[in-house]
């Protein structure tokens, strides 16, 4: 038995998990907060000292927690970017997460490479809010200074890996990470540095993608680090998803996302074409409005929290007595409606009644995300099991629609740091690699999570006329959006 250990760096916290090589089983865990301030309004800060991760990773594997450990994954913050000069110090803070600063950097980009098409051709997305090609952007725009001074350019997770193996001249990443750049195509594998100095004004260096089961290098100690990925590749790996699996995730926002074996191309950028953590493709598809749909309904009913706004739901039936809710609170970029609104409809005496409501607020969210499921599905990408992530999961409402209205069996994994677990089995596969015992094509089978399985059962039926419902109503409102 071997022992590793993988770490996820998130937004707001490092975690760290320990485990046996050969199973996956949980040894030991660790946990520490980001010491973060929030901006003057609250929210997270979209500049971040890369040197508070490095705090809070000492933090949380302090006490021993790495003693006998062998190999260590890394996975942190998607859409993160790390500037370097050319002696390798930080230029600036990390800019991070969704930045909203860059709004006006995405439109430039996707105008000065002649339209989205263009974009999803060059590198499988078209740029985003927060996404690091469009940081960059602003970067230039904004901070002209310091984007001259850039040299080197690194995401949270390849900076943490650099800094873990004593910050060597080589420099990597993993082909996950690199797809989430916007100067990397899944497609063919490599980088795109025409655009970067499109975004940035002149070329940097960038990181060596190396493949899923490569070892980044060792530590003086002898410590092997694995490739590292994002957070959301971890994740993924952790859950053991293959072909035929979908992941709905549930925050404020929604995304939906597959493996598939090749590489999508959506002209019209509904779809990012990511890599995954194992050598397949990670298409997703993203909806403004999910959890936060839910959470508008609540405080219009004057219902303390969303387990009471589920209850209420579940007094309702099937339907919602003729409610739909189409909930484009924050416009929608699936369909790609950004200054649209949201759309009630089917409003009847009958039907005005909070827990009809409430229902239609559950019901809408959920077909808002099989929306995204169909731009899969209609792009050839098999969906035979979902998976439901999210606090919103465990909610009784969300699971009694989820099956019908998706058309197909949903598990709900207990909650767990599946991202730190991806990154752990990440670094089992590179030690098995490096002692020979395991092959670089097939990772290692680990456990699966503990879930619950929700099948439709009698229900799909009644499921797909509430879909067909929802369907009707967005036709109506907004023609050919889909």
């Amino acid at each position: 038995m071997g022992i590793v250990a993988g770490l996820d760096s998130s937004p707001d916290f490092t975690r760290i998990v320990v485990c046996d090589s050969d199973t996956g089983a949980v040894l030991r865990q660790g946990y520490a907060p980001h010491p973060l301030e929030s901006p003057e309004g609250g929210g997270r800060p979209a500049d971040v000292d890369p040197q508070v991760w490095l705090l809070s990773l000492g933090e949380a594997a302090g006490g021993g927690l790495l003693e006998g450990v062998q190999a260590i994954g890394v996975s942190a913050q998607a859409n993160s970017v790390v500037p370097l000069d050319a002696q390798g110090n930080t230029v600036r803070p990390a800019m991070v997460g969704g930045d909203k600063r860059s709004q006006v950097a995405a439109a430039d980009l996707i105008d000065a490479l002649g339209g989205r098409e263009a974009w999803a051709q060059a590198v499988g997305s078209v740029p985003q809010t927060g996404q690091p090609v469009t940081k960059l952007r602003w970067l230039a725009r904004t901070e002209p200074e310091a984007a001259a001074r850039t040299a080197v350019l690194l995401q949270a997770h390849d900076w943490l890996v650099w800094q873990l193996l004593g910050r060597p001249a080589r420099r990597t990443t993993d082909r996950g990470g690199a797809s989430g750049t916007g100067y990397w195509s899944a497609a063919t594998g490599g980088y795109r540095p025409d655009l970067v100095e499109l975004a940035l004004g002149h070329q940097a260096m960038l990181p060596e993608v190396i493949g899923p089961a490569d070892a980044a290098g060792t530590t003086p100690e002898g410590l092997l680090i694995s490739a590292g990925t994002g957070e959301t590749q971890a994740a993924a790996f952790g859950l053991g998803i293959g072909l035929g699996d979908a992941v709905v995730s549930l925050g404020a926002s929604g995304s939906v996302m597959a493996v598939h074996p090749e590489a999508l191309v959506d002209q019209y950028g509904m779809i990012t074409s990511l890599a995954d953590a194992t050598g397949m493709h990670l298409p997703v598809v993203t909806t403004l409005n999910a959890v936060r749909a839910l959470r508008g309904t609540a405080e219009l009913l004057g219902v303390p929290d969303l387990e009471s706004l589920s209850e209420l739901a579940m007094k309702s039936t099937p339907g919602s007595h003729g409610l739909v809710l189409l909930p484009y609170l924050e416009g929608e970029r699936t369909p790609n409606l950004p200054h649209t609104a949201g759309t009630l409809a089917g409003l009847r005496r009958e039907s005005m009644r909070p827990e009809h409501l409430a229902r239609a607020a559950f019901e809408g969210m959920l077909c808002g995300l099989a929306d995204a499921l169909d731009v899969l599905r209609g792009r050839g990408v098999d969906v035979r099991r979902v998976f439901l992530l999210g606090a919103a999961a465990e909610l009784p409402a969300v699971q009694a629609a989820a099956p019908a209205l998706f058309g197909t069996q949903v598990v709900v994994p207990q909650p767990a740091d599946y991202a730190a677990i991806g990154s752990a089995r990440q670094a089992a596969w590179a030690l098995g690699v490096s002692q020979g015992t395991l092959d670089p094509r097939t990772p290692p089978v680990w456990q699966g999570p503990v879930a619950q399985v929700l099948e439709p059962g009698e229900e799909l039926a009644v499921g797909q006329a509430v879909r067909q419902q929802y369907v009707s109503v967005r036709e109506q409102t907004h023609p050919g959006a889909l």
